[in-house]
């Protein structure tokens, strides 16, 4: 909202108004709710699957390892004690030894891309360049989820049935 807007609500009684300076492009990024013609367009932050394995670099790659398992995925986000992510661990990786930790093996900042991101040009980027996954973190690195092209394609194809 704009300070003039901000000021007009504020003047009109208004106890909670807030002049939100990072603009459009920023409220979009941390995937807040949107309004408009194309609030319903699909996007990068709807399908990321926030219940994926995360870990702390210093936890155990063995610990790490089962824990990736048991939940049924093939990948472990590394984040540091406020969500933000510091890496990956998957692959090769968990055929380490089980006592190093996750930040010796991690890959070390992971391409990632805004929850606001258009789920189609993404979808064919990843296409593109033969990536299974991407994670999505808001603009601070905060993670949101990770993404599966197979789970981006099916809702593609969903909406072109329409």
């Amino acid at each position: 909202m704009s300070p003039r807007a901000a000021a007009r609500l504020a003047s009109l009684g208004f106890t909670q108004v807030y002049d939100y300076v990072a603009g459009e492009a920023d409220w979009l990024a941390f995937g807040l709710p949107t309004e408009g013609t194309s609030a319903d367009a699909p996007r990068a932050g709807h399908l990321a699957s926030p219940d994926v394995p995360i870990c702390q670099r210093t936890d155990r790659l063995g610990d790490v390892r089962d824990q990736v398992r048991a939940r049924g995925w093939d990948q472990c986000i590394v984040v540091d004690e406020h969500r933000v992510v510091l890496g990956r661990v998957r692959g090769d990786a968990f055929d380490g030894d089980p006592d190093l930790t996750a930040e010796v093996v991690m890959e070390v900042g992971p391409a990632t891309v805004r929850p606001s991101e258009p789920l189609d040009a993404l979808t064919k980027r990843m296409r593109d360049r033969y990536v299974g996954s991407i994670v999505v973190s808001t603009s601070d690195g905060v993670l949101v989820g990770v993404l599966r092209r197979e789970d981006a394609e099916r809702r593609l194809d969903e909406l072109d049935k329409r």
